[in-house]
């Protein structure tokens, strides 16, 4: 049987170097993405370049709609989804919580956490032994925030992957007979464009010295670790949130 991976938010950073680690293993791949199509397009080039296989489908993750007609089509064009990463995600700009105006806290909740519900319920209906599925492995991409909180930059953020780390832990359980482990990583700093993004590009370099090991992560490296949850060397491990923080 195939295996077929959906990764969201995969035309950059984490999402791209696990979808390109991914079809380097074997999976056919879907690239999700949201605006960016060119980015998205030279992942999939990438991909074909190596001798994989990928399409590339455009959905607002926290749109359920959206996220219906993407497995759709993931099931017509590459077959039956048996590995699913939620990783879109978006930290919203920087700043302190009485800053935000309504809009953008709705926005980052609804792509952190509906976005990764929206996806895991397709993912589960197609998966799930219980309903004549081959079973299958879901990641969530969480992060560190969660744990620390976010002050003073993007508290409603940290709150999502707190949820996300909740979902993660549940969702575990209620399918871990039927076929499917759920997992998450929680990542620590990474060099992506995410922080730029939220206005604290100057901030990585600030902080390297509060990373024991002295440096960043790698998107690669956050790829390793969810290919290893994917992977059937993780098979008695569900509801863990393996953290890559350099011992942050």
């Amino acid at each position: 049987m195939s295996r077929v991976a959906i990764i969201t938010g995969s035309g950059r950073g984490i999402g791209a170097a696990t979808a390109r680690l991914a079809a380097r293993q074997g999976y056919a791949v879907c690239v999700n993405y949201l605006k960016n199509e060119e980015r998205a397009h030279a992942v999939v080039a990438q991909i074909r370049a190596g001798g994989g296989k990928a399409i590339m489908v455009q959905a607002d993750t926290a749109n359920e709609s959206e996220v219906i007609k993407l497995f759709e089509r993931v099931d017509k064009e590459l077959g039956t989804v048996s590995a699913l990463v939620n990783n879109a995600g978006i930290t919203g700009r920087a700043g302190r919580l009485d800053s935000f105006d309504a809009g953008a806290i709705r926005r980052v909740l609804e792509v952190n956490v509906s976005g990764a519900i929206f996806c895991a319920q397709q993912a589960v209906r197609r998966m799930s032994t219980r309903t004549g599925g081959a079973g299958g492995a879901i990641v969530n991409v969480s992060s560190l925030a969660a744990t620390l909180g976010g002050a003073n930059q993007w508290i409603p953020y940290a709150a999502a992957k707190g949820a996300i780390n909740s979902f993660t832990i549940g969702l575990a359980k209620e399918v871990a007979a039927e076929g499917i482990r759920v997992n998450a990583i929680s990542p620590g700093l990474i060099d992506t464009e995410i922080h730029a993004e939220a206005g604290l590009g100057e901030r990585l370099k600030t902080v390297i010295p509060m990373v024991p090991m002295g440096r960043l992560g790698t998107a690669e490296e956050c790829a390793e670790a969810i290919l290893w949850l994917l992977s059937g060397e993780a098979a008695y491990m569900i509801g863990s949130i393996l953290t890559l923080s350099g011992g942050r």
